[in-house]
């Protein structure tokens, strides 16, 4: 019996493996998409997949910045297969850091956007992020957070819409110096007199805000290569 048991539920999940992999497929394009754009009007999976593709172009690059087009065995590296979670685990040095570009609708050669996936720590478990940068890859375009196990109405706080968009008020990564300067979400709530790098807190959820500041600043040191050296070309051919 549990042997029948056993093989029974070893074949379901085989079976249910290519669905769960094009949900996975789905929610990690929508959060893509939804650090830069409002796609609350699309009402069916193949609306995001479509966009997706029209206006998405992605890379994966290394902590120098440079773009990396294939694995050690000589596989095509694809940014969306990149497991953030596990990625996060391996040292920083070696990981492989996926780039997503959102293209110009009207010339598809034209970067409007640059969306940073990063991976942390809550309060209770991890946390994930999509930061999007203007053009200029200093002005925050918008931001995607989820969660595993924040505190309802706390911590979980940080996939509001309301949250969100505090990262959009012009706030910048860099000074005007060139530092990295990164966003830090300050210390309780209702603050004001924000410099351009801070933005509001959450109050009784400061393990979680201090997650998300850790994550930001980690991730977009790690990008910061890339930045710079896309920044001193102008751009990255679009191809």
């Amino acid at each position: 019996m549990t042997v029948l048991i056993g093989g029974a539920m070893s074949l379901t999940s085989v079976l249910l493996k290519p669905a769960q992999d094009k949900q996975v497929e789905l929610d990690t394009k929508k959060k893509i998409l939804g650090a830069v754009m409002d796609i609350s009007t699309f009402n069916t999976p193949e609306e995001i997949l479509n966009l997706y593709k029209a206006r998405v172009k992605s890379v994966v690059v290394d902590i120098e910045g440079e773009i990396i087009a294939t694995d050690e065995k000589g596989n095509p590296l694809i940014a969306e297969k990149v497991n953030a979670q596990k990625n996060h685990k391996i040292d920083r040095e070696e990981r492989l850091y996926p780039i997503y570009m959102i293209l110009n609708e009207s010339d598809p050669n034209v970067v409007e956007a640059y969306v940073f996936p990063m991976f942390g720590l809550g309060l209770w478990d991890w946390i994930s992020g999509y930061v999007a940068l203007e053009s200029d890859l200093n002005t925050v375009k918008g931001v995607a957070f989820d969660h595993k196990g924040e505190t309802p109405g706390l911590g979980a706080r940080i996939t509001e819409e309301k949250v969100r968009n505090r990262y959009k008020e012009n706030k910048k990564i860099f000074s005007d110096a060139g530092n990295l300067e990164s966003i830090t979400m300050v210390k309780g709530e209702g603050i004001t007199g924000l410099s351009m790098h801070e933005v509001d807190g959450l109050s009784g959820a400061t393990i979680t805000a201090k997650g998300v500041n850790k994550m930001l600043k980690e991730y977009l040191g790690c990008y910061q290569n890339f930045i710079k050296n896309t920044k001193g070309q102008n751009g990255i051919a679009i191809n």
